[in-house]
């Protein structure tokens, strides 16, 4: 979410229903008029980085599809790495359509040499909390069943490696990154390996206030308690497990050996994500976080491009290609 002070409360007024200023309001028909994300790109070749696009249904009963993108150096004697990728948008806004998401993942799919399988997950108020999280595993699901190579799209069947499969996000889809992976250590998916998580600047959250958002970002983070408050009207709030993950028993299951978390200095949600990597490391969890911080930067999920160079390097590493030194903490 961007920089924007307001209250926790959603407004209300003669002619919405539910509005978050400058992102999304909900008319009193039911209809949603979302503000940003609607700059969409069809699928196909990317002239910069010769990656292409496809996309393809998952679910014909609840319309979940996926965007799927090969690197140009693909070949069947050479399995790449899967990285499923869950864009952010407060739940309620961005599709895996948009040119800020395509543009980032075909930059994404280039430099980690990775299929690259992007959800798009159903998106709140109309679709409330938990749609999006079962959509995503749904996906996963769906990709997993390519792992015996008979699955519907060729791209998974022929140049998958299955035992390399990495959950990402930014924002709402790095908290989805995360519960994804802890309903995988309770439930596996046969034919997969979750290797590990990379979560870019997660969107988390509570009723008590941590770091920050006790000074200086009291009112952003009350801002951003809306879009889960729009998402999740019936749920148990900003405590609900989903959203803090302080609150989840389940915690120290994640179902992968290690995490790759991205902040920034000066973003609202970074304390968050400190946090999320302190409540990791005292879960119990047997695995590792890896944390990367911009520095100087004000900035959340709508900079990804400019975020690449910096991830990259590390992401490089995290995400090893079958020709690759294995990537230890």
């Amino acid at each position: 979410m961007l920089s924007i002070y307001g209250s926790a409360d959603i407004s209300t007024s003669d002619e919405y229903l539910h509005e978050i200023t400058g992102f999304i309001r909900v008319h009193k028909d039911g209809h949603c008029e979302r503000l940003l994300g609607n700059n969409k790109l069809p699928a196909g070749i990317d002239s910069s980085t010769g990656v292409e696009s496809k996309d393809v249904v998952i679910s014909s009963e609840t319309n979940v599809s996926a965007r799927l993108y090969i690197p140009k150096s693909a070949t069947s004697d050479r399995k790449l790495p899967i990285m499923i990728y869950f864009h952010g948008g407060g739940f309620v806004f961005e599709p895996t359509t948009s040119a800020a998401y395509h543009s980032t993942l075909n930059r994404f799919t280039a430099e980690l040499n990775v299929i690259t399988v992007s959800v798009d997950y159903r998106l709140g108020p109309e679709y409330p909390v938990p749609a999006g999280y079962n959509d995503s595993w749904e996906a996963t699901h769906w990709v997993a069943s390519h792992s015996a190579g008979c699955g519907p799209h060729t791209w998974l069947n022929e140049f998958a490696d299955f035992s390399k499969v990495f959950p990402a996000g930014d924002s709402a889809g790095a908290n989805i990154a995360h519960n994804l992976t802890i309903r995988f250590g309770s439930y596996r998916i046969d034919g997969i390996n979750l290797e590990g998580i990379i979560l870019i600047h997660p969107y988390f959250g509570g009723n008590d206030l941590i770091g920050s958002e006790l000074g200086k970002h009291k009112q952003l983070k009350a801002f951003t308690d809306q879009f889960w408050n729009l998402a999740n009207p019936s749920g148990t709030g900003l405590d609900e497990p989903l959203f803090n993950p302080e609150k989840d028993p389940n915690l120290s299951g994640l179902g992968c050996s290690k995490i790759l978390l991205a902040v920034a200095e000066k973003d609202s949600l970074r304390d968050r994500g400190l946090h999320y990597k302190e409540l990791m490391e005292k879960s119990g969890w047997a695995g590792k976080v890896e944390t990367l911080e911009s520095k100087d930067r004000i900035m959340h999920s709508f900079c990804l491009i400019s975020f690449l160079k910096i991830l990259v390097p590390c992401a490089i590493e995290f995400v090893p290609s079958s020709t690759s030194l294995v990537f230890e903490f």
